[in-house]
């Protein structure tokens, strides 16, 4: 009777976990840029004396999809979508380099350009500061370009570069704030094969049809869980009756 109770109640507790990761990438369908969580069952034995047969069920996140999300027109100058593998360097919260695949870029009043998160976008030499200007080109290279305020087209100037990277998927890991950053800390290098295309945003890769589903799957599995254990407090009861009884 232990090892079902057991069973059903490991199974009710990581169902419950998988909603979650499930319920998070929902959240995020429409957030720009955004990487789908992956999760999946796993059964374990539990280790110890004394407990051999008893088994008991995990869910454990599986990395991210890197699929790439579907690249919308908005016609903003500002906004810059990754083409292909790559990624826009950040400095995050923490002061170290991160990178994301958000190109809602906007300017500050100090001059500095951020990303939709307020996030400070990269260059070559640090954080990008960008002087007051009459219009802004971003580059395929990630070059930005602008003509100053009061110039003619002829005195067109690049002000930076914002830092694209493309490390191994496998050496990222994501962070509470949303950002990636490597596993060893270190940051990854620049590279000039990264292109992105100027007037677009990278939507989110949920698909929003198959979180759904798998929430109601989640759903269901969670209430058979529970009633599962009902069914084992029920059998206990009426074992203790039998026992009463005899």
């Amino acid at each position: 009777m232990d090892r079902f109770l057991y069973i059903s109640m490991s199974g009710a507790k990581e169902t419950l976990r998988a909603q979650t990761a499930n319920n998070h990438n929902l959240a995020n369908a429409s957030t720009t840029g955004f990487r789908a969580d992956l999760s999946a069952f796993q059964s374990r034995a539990v280790v110890g004396a004394g407990h051999p047969s008893r088994v008991y069920a995990t869910s454990e996140g599986a990395g991210w999809d890197a699929t790439q999300g579907a690249l919308a027109a908005t016609g903003r100058d500002l906004d810059i979508g990754v083409q292909g593998e790559g990624w826009i360097a950040v400095q995050g919260p923490d002061g170290r380099e991160a990178y994301t695949r958000a190109g809602d870029l906007r300017i500050d009043p100090s001059g500095l350009l951020k990303n939709g998160a307020g996030h400070p976008v990269m260059g070559e030499g640090g954080p990008i500061s960008v002087p007051p200007h009459a219009s802004l080109v971003i580059g395929s290279d990630g070059a930005v370009s602008i003509v100053p305020l009061g110039q003619g087209p002829e005195t067109t100037a690049v002000v930076g570069r914002i830092k694209l990277v493309n490390p191994p998927a496998e050496t990222l890991t994501r962070g509470e704030d949303g950002l990636f950053r490597t596993i060893d800390g270190a940051d990854a290098p620049a590279d000039a094969a990264v292109r992105v295309a100027s007037g677009v945003l990278e939507s989110s890769n949920v698909n929003v049809a198959d979180a759904m589903v798998t929430m109601i799957e989640l759903s269901r599995r969670f209430d058979m869980q529970v009633k599962a254990i009902r069914t084992a407090e029920e059998n206990a009861q009426v074992a203790a009756q039998l026992l009463r009884s005899g």
